[in-house]
């Protein structure tokens, strides 16, 4: 009898574990390719985890909330960013990624290399540098093969800006495109009409079946052209709940509307959901 107790007593808090394990709390991780429009306030903040189980983090939002919505989708032992890009260098783009870096093994971080006096900005370079973090900086169009059903394509910047200024940080965003077998996202950044009007002048694919609006759906972006061109089904923007901004611009969405295309917001909806059915689902 005492020897059937102790085995109980050394099996039960193993069948605990593994139930624990799988409470929908401790964090899910699709098998098919999913993108998550983070809810992180006022700030941008993509995620994206592929089939083959990379983590790829597309900024960072304005604080440590990015942390709190990372916790709900990775369980608490995965603890891994392969590709970390920041768009530009914003602080509410980049202040939650020196949070993630806090908390998380970044592989890869990828930006423009821009000059900006922010301080957070710097301090986010000399984290990466000092922590010996691999980094690329993009100095023209390429293409990231993800697997066999996705790959994110570097649209934006065309052509090397680090070390430089720019007065408008907005319009050094980098654009990038998940090109899957189903389903195509755009994101953004907080590019305006004039970055719109460079990809309309390329050969670049643009379209996409999802589209992460520009700069949170300010009247500095989306313009009518380039909304035609990408024809999505959505458009997604990324936004605080009643923001000192005034955004989203109400003429935005009366276009996007008008083009009938399907708006959706983090302020209204939280945190955003988009699975993938690849060849392999």
């Amino acid at each position: 009898m005492k020897k059937i107790i102790k085995i109980c007593l050394l099996i039960f808090p193993i069948i605990i574990f593994l139930f624990l394990l799988k409470l929908p709390w401790i964090g899910e991780v699709s098998q098919k390719t999913t993108v998550y429009f983070l809810n992180v306030g006022q700030g941008d903040a993509c995620f994206i985890r592929t089939s083959s189980g990379q983590n790829i983090l597309i900024d960072g939002g304005p604080d440590e909330r990015v942390l709190y919505e990372l916790g709900k989708i990775l369980p608490w032992w995965e603890r891994e960013i392969d590709l970390m890009i920041l768009t530009h260098p914003h602080d509410d783009h980049v202040a939650g990624l020196i949070k993630i870096l806090d908390k998380y093994h970044v592989g890869k971080v990828l930006y423009n290399g821009i000059v900006s006096g922010s301080p957070t900005y710097e301090a986010f370079v000399k984290k990466i540098h000092d922590e010996n973090i691999s980094t690329i900086i993009i100095t023209q169009v390429q293409k990231i093969r993800l697997d066999n059903e996705c790959s994110l394509d570097l649209i934006y910047p065309r052509f090397d800006i680090s070390n430089q200024e720019n007065k408008n940080l907005n319009n050094t965003s980098i654009v990038s495109r998940l090109d899957c077998i189903n389903q195509d996202f755009l994101f953004m950044g907080d590019a305006e009409k004039e970055v719109e009007e460079e990809l309309l002048a390329s050969q670049e694919e643009i379209s996409a079946d999802i589209l992460k609006v520009g700069h949170h759906g300010s009247e500095t972006a989306s313009a009518e052209d380039f909304l035609s061109r990408v024809s999505p089904r959505t458009a997604i923007i990324s936004v605080g709940a009643e923001n000192s901004f005034g955004l989203p611009d109400l003429q935005i969405i009366r276009r996007l509307e008008r083009l009938g295309i399907e708006v959706r917001r983090t302020d209204q909806e939280r945190t955003m959901i988009y699975k993938i059915e690849g060849l392999n689902n």
